[in-house]
Formats: structure tokens, C-alpha cells, sequence
């Protein structure tokens, strides 16, 4: 092997150590998208942290960039960020909360290295946290937790580590803790240095927090009680033996916590330098063929998102691709792993939000935007060099179901187009029924609120207003082409065709319903859609 070569493969395996590339996750309402802007404050890559309700010239979060989204105060749609801190790469994607877009967070959580579980003081676990926390600890994703909201009221810091513990089966491992009780929060005590840093909101509290380091002696006398009772606190945890350790991190069976309130930028600080330190770079990925692809290996990468109509001077499709080995010139030609076909990457970008520039090079655990690719899909693999394929990513089983029809007959192209869009996207399943034909859609979602962002997105993109008509089906199935004429004429049951992949679902109204056909008709086939266990 030459020394160009080896100094290559010495570089590209560099800059994948310098890439942090994680989540941030949690259950609605918990401050996902206030620590998204929040750790985007602390790198100085913007200037004002904006509420997702927010007030004069403060705009909304730079990850909500979806109108629907900014008028709601929600996420329904994953995004990601890539910025500097110091020396390392950060790639963070905001996923939405709300178990209606399990799918969309499952499909990120494919593309990371770690995630950050963000836990409201008050509320503690939550059902989406768990559902959540499962998944993390099926793929072995490492999981910081960082305790949210410690400037309002809510739970003892204690009691939240026992529900940690005792809930999800994870051990916390706190690097801060708060002086304080929650709501009546004044800082954190570094548990590796025993320093305190006094806290305090900046005015307004869009700007980085006032910090002050205090010695022990000062602390005690200003806070008294809480004082001792925050290094009794410190005492327990270290005869619990709940000190960190690397190892147990790296393989998911542990999870360092921190205390915070993101919305006033408090140990936002601290969260972002325990990224840096510990969260781990990008490293080799498995295949399909059971064997890991090298960080400083030829290029590859798979696409874990698309998304279209981002910003209105572009009006473009964007598919979103985790590089995962060796080094991205913008312009190279590569191999679409599913077809053999050459693809040429000439317009890529770096995405922040829904801003986004011209990008040369990139690197393994960088995101990558690939600008009107539209003959990507999710879950494609693309190489250079040798061939390498990803695994496939899942389908989740939809359980709600809808007839989606326009009246205007003047907007059918623009309609068809738009359905199109949302497929290709996978904000919802598209089904065609036999019976109602190419016109008459059927949209199916895991939960009903894709369906409003399907037909807003319809309305405010392709100008195209929709009616749905729901159908009453809660379950679906695969099936063949033998399975369809087994189940012509009966009642509650229909099959249909998935458009992305020419898949037969059998659709049911219910479980029950399911079993009794099923019953009736021995060698049915009828298999579950791949679910990935949210």
C-alpha cells in the first residue's frame, strides 16, 4: 500500500474522530427543541436562543422550520444541525416527540452514534421515554440524560435516579448535580472536580447563562441547608458506587446524568463539553453481510431521511445521507448499492435547519444533504470502491387509515404530485385499492397526526386542499397474491397495494376480525410489517 494511501486512510480516520453525531430525544413537551437551540447558542453559531413560542424579534427554533410546526410549538418532522465546537464536528438531529412520528425518530436513531435523553423534572419517565429508551438499548445507543426543567418544580433529584434505574434498567451515573431542589435551582456540583458553579438566567434568557465558580466555604454560607443537603446527596450516590464509567456508557448499560433547564441555557454548557468528552465518534457500522465497514474504508453511506420543500427559494427534495466510511467530495460519482447504477453527488450541501451551503468534503458521521435526488429512497446505500450495503430500514405497521380526494379537478397533477412527495418521504404510507382506483388514494400512518401534517403539506405546498375519509381499519397485514383472492368478499377486510414497494396489506378492522378470517382460511399468509418495537 503506498503512503498516499495510508496517509488518506490516517486522515479520514482523524476527522471521524472528531464527529460527535447524536439525538436529542425525549417525550413531547420535555424541551427537545430548546436544547436543540440551546447547544446551537453554546457553539456561538447563532446569537439569541428563540422560545418555540417567541415573542418579538425572537423567531422560533432553528429545527422547527416547518410552518405547521412553528405554529404549534411542536416537532413533526426530524432535523438536523452541524456545527463547530472547539476542534469537533457536531451533527445533531432533533427527531419529533410525539409517538405519531415513532417512525421518522426510529429512522434517526439508525443514523447516530448516542443520544441525548432529555427527562422533564416533573414528570420524570414518560410513556414515549421508554418506548424510546428501548429502542436506544436495542441498537446499543450510548444515552447522556440530561434532567430538564430544573428551574420549575418537580421531582426530588434522588427519586428521578431511582426511577432511572429501577424503570429502564439503565444505572445513572450523575457528572453534575443540582444544589437546590428543583424550582429553587442555584447551580451544579462538578461530582469529578467538586467544583460548584453558581448559575443564573441572563436577562430575558435568551443569551448564555451567567456563571460564576464559588468556593465551598462561600457556597455553604449563602445556601445553607441546601448546601449540606446536596453533598449528603453527593455522599449517597458515591457509597451506591453510581460513578461513571466508559465502559458500561459505550455499551449502553449505564447513562451519565446532568441537571439543567435548557429554556434558560442552565448546564447547557456542561452538557455540550460531556459530548466532546465522552460521547463516542463515528466508528465502523455493520452491513448485511455481518461484517463492520472501517471508518478509513472506501466511501459509503445510506440515506436515512428525505425531505422536501425545506425552503421556499428552493422548493427542492433533499435526501438526508449518514456518510459511515471514507471520505465525500461533492461531484464524485458512486454506486447506488440497490440498483448498480452510478449516481453523481453534484449538489450537496451541509444543512442547518432549513438553511443550508455548497459542502466540498465530508466525513464519516457528517449528514450530508443531497440536493433533487430523487432517485434516493430510504434506507438506500451508496458506495465508491468496493461494494457495501446497509441494512434496510423498517416500515412501521399503520393502524390508521384515510381515502384522501380533492374536489378541484383543475388540481390533479399538482395533487398526485403531492402524494407522491409525502410516499417518497414516508410521512405516510400510500395504499391503492383496486375498488377506488389511481384517484382516490389511501393514506396509512401509524397515528392520526400525520394525517394533518399530510394534508397540510398538501394544502400550504402544492396549493391542493383535501378531505380524508377515514376507513375502519386499526390492523394490517402482508400478504401475497393468493392471500388476496382468499380474502375477495369478505366483510371488514380489504388488500390493498403499498405504492413505495408493491406490497399486498391486508387490512383489517381489528385484531380479533384478523383471527377469525385467519381461522377460516388455513395457509393464509399473513405477516406482521416489520415493526421496529415502538
Amino acid at each position: 500500500m503506498s503512503q498516499s494511501v495510508l496517509t488518506s486512510a490516517a486522515g479520514v480516520a482523524a476527522q471521524a474522530a472528531r464527529r460527535r453525531t447524536f439525538a436529542v430525544i425525549s417525550h413531547p413537551d420535555a424541551g427537545k427543541s430548546t436544547m436543540t437551540e440551546a447547544l446551537a447558542l453554546h457553539a456561538r453559531v447563532i446569537g439569541q436562543a428563540g422560545a418555540v413560542h417567541g415573542k418579538g424579534d425572537r423567531k422560533g427554533v432553528v429545527s422547527d422550520w416547518m410552518a405547521m410546526e412553528q405554529q404549534r410549538g411542536i416537532s413533526v418532522t426530524s432535523a438536523a444541525l452541524q456545527f463547530s465546537y472547539g476542534d469537533t464536528v457536531i451533527n445533531l438531529l432533533d427527531t419529533p416527540g410525539h409517538a405519531d412520528f415513532s417512525e421518522d425518530t426510529y429512522r434517526v436513531l439508525t443514523a447516530v452514534d448516542s443520544a441525548v435523553m432529555l427527562l422533564d423534572a416533573a414528570k420524570g419517565l414518560e410513556p414515549q421515554t421508554l418506548k424510546l429508551f428501548e429502542v436506544c438499548r436495542q441498537r446499543a445507543i450510548p444515552v447522556i440524560t440530561f434532567i430538564n426543567k430544573w428551574d420549575r418544580p418537580g421531582h426530588e433529584a434522588l427519586a428521578l435516579m431511582d426511577e432511572i434505574e429501577q424503570r429502564i434498567g439503565l444505572k445513572p451515573t450523575p457528572l453534575t448535580w443540582p444544589v437546590g431542589i428543583a424550582g429553587h435551582f442555584h447551580g451544579v456540583i462538578d461530582r469529578r472536580t467538586g467544583v460548584f458553579t453558581r448559575m443564573q438566567r441572563s436577562p430575558g434568557g435568551a443569551d448564555l447563562a451567567i456563571e460564576e465558580e464559588m468556593a465551598d466555604s462561600e457556597a455553604a454560607e449563602r445556601y445553607g441547608a441546601e448546601w449540606v443537603t446536596a453533598n449528603e446527596e453527593l455522599e449517597l450516590l458515591e457509597m451506591t458506587g453510581a460513578d461513571h464509567d466508559q465502559a458500561t456508557f459505550l455499551g449502553a448499560t449505564s447513562t451519565p446524568v446532568l441537571f439543567g433547564a435548557a429554556v434558560a441555557n442552565l448546564g447547557v454548557r456542561q452538557l455540550l463539553n460531556i459530548l466532546v468528552e465522552l460521547a463516542p465518534p463515528a466508528t465502523a457500522r455493520p452491513t448485511v453481510s455481518g461484517t463492520d465497514q472501517p471508518v478509513d474504508s472506501g466511501f459509503s453511506g445510506f440515506v436515512f431521511k428525505i425531505q422536501a420543500n425545506m425552503n421556499k427559494a428552493h422548493r427542492d427534495q433533499v435526501a438526508f445521507m449518514r456518510i459511515c466510511s471514507g471520505r465525500f467530495e461533492r461531484g464524485m460519482v458512486v454506486t447506488h448499492a440497490g440498483t448498480g447504477r452510478p449516481f453523481t453527488t453534484k449538489y450537496a450541501q451541509q444543512v442547518f435547519g432549513q438553511g443550508r451551503d455548497t459542502i466540498d468534503e465530508a466525513f464519516p458521521g457528517d449528514v450530508v444533504g443531497l440536493v433533487n435526488a430523487t432517485a434516493l429512497g430510504i434506507g438506500d446505500t451508496l458506495y465508491a470502491d468496493k461494494p457495501v450495503q446497509y441494512p434496510p430500514l423498517p416500515s412501521f405497521p399503520p393502524e390508521h387509515f384515510a381515502v384522501c380526494r380533492t374536489d378541484d379537478t383543475g388540481a390533479y397533477k399538482r395533487f398526485r404530485r403531492g402524494i407522491e412527495q409525502l410516499d417518497g418521504e414516508g410521512v405516510v404510507q400510500v395504499l391503492r385499492s383496486d375498488s377506488r382506483g389511481d384517484g382516490l388514494p389511501v393514506l396509512a400512518a401509524v397515528g392520526p397526526m400525520q394525517f394533518e401534517v399530510a394534508s397540510f403539506r398538501l394544502e400550504s405546498e402544492f396549493g391542493v386542499k383535501v378531505h380524508l375519509d377515514r376507513l375502519p381499519y386499526e390492523i394490517a397485514a402482508v400478504t401475497d397474491a393468493d392471500g388476496k383472492e382468499m380474502l375477495r368478499g369478505e366483510s371488514q377486510v380489504e388488500v390493498m397495494t403499498r405504492v413505495r414497494d408493491g406490497a399486498l396489506l391486508a387490512v383489517f378492522a381489528h385484531r380479533w376480525r384478523m383471527r377469525t378470517v385467519a381461522g377460516r382460511h388455513p395457509g393464509l399468509k399473513l405477516d406482521a410489517p416489520l415493526d421496529a418495537g415502538l
